[in-house]
């Protein structure tokens, strides 16, 4: 198994955020897809892909219809995608996603956490690099052969195919999203969750009191409602 394998299988392995915080980033992602494309799901391949996320996690259909609705009103503010890069300590990469409607408070937050936990906030491009931003799908592959779906997906550059516990899972580069969901969607496969990770190219093992250190300003970042993501470059097996 390759990369993706191994980095699914981790963060599976790690602490998740409680299901309050995936519905609040999935609310998030509503209102940004709704902002983007309109709020019918059939001509909006953006929020289809969110409303498959929200059925992934149980998210309550009304509430889900709420989001829509609430979206659509013209005088809600969009959220705005910022990411930030910066160090925790032990020389340890981390990159965080975040979705916020008040960039001020986002940054003076986020420049705290790691001010607090001996960390520093790096510039645009200081960390990136270290990370391949690759998108995901997990599908219901039905009767299709296994090897068979991955020589029908070479040709959108998928990476990596493997079954788990959840399904089928398919890893490719982050801009063959779009044609890899409109070739799932022709073919009639469900598509039961998909999304955007950044795996870390090169991850580095620490003693478990040096990953002490570094979990403190990850579980800081992580309780942060504006935050969405966080990666970072610390081999999980550290903790």
């Amino acid at each position: 198994m390759g990369r993706a394998f191994e980095f699914r299988k981790a963060r599976k392995m790690k602490r998740w955020s409680a299901m309050s915080k995936a519905f609040t980033r999935i609310g998030k992602d509503i209102v940004m897809a709704v902002k983007d494309g309109g709020p019918d799901p059939d001509s909006n391949s953006r929020l289809r892909a969110v409303i498959q996320n929200a059925k992934a996690v149980n998210m309550p259909k009304d509430n889900v219809e709420r989001a829509i609705k609430r979206a659509s009103d013209k005088s809600l503010g969009d959220f705005k995608e910022i990411v930030f890069e910066g160090y925790a300590p032990h020389g340890i990469a981390i990159l965080i996603e975040t979705a916020t409607d008040n960039n001020t408070r986002t940054v003076a937050n986020v420049r705290s956490y790691f001010n607090k936990c001996d960390g520093s906030l790096g510039t645009s491009g200081s960390v990136v690099f270290m990370f391949d931003h690759v998108c995901n799908f997990r599908i219901n592959r039905g009767a299709m052969d296994l090897e068979e779906l991955e020589l029908e997906l070479i040709d959108f550059g998928v990476e990596e195919i493997f079954e788990d516990e959840d399904g089928c899972l398919i890893y490719a580069p982050f801009e063959s999203f779009g044609a890899i969901q409109s070739y799932l969607e022709a073919q009639s496969l469900e598509i039961l969750s998909s999304g955007f990770e950044r795996i870390p190219q090169i991850t580095k093992v620490l003693t478990p009191e040096q990953a002490a250190d570094v979990d403190k300003l990850l579980e800081k970042i992580e309780e942060d409602d504006d935050v969405q993501n966080v990666y970072h470059t610390m081999d999980e097996s550290s903790d």
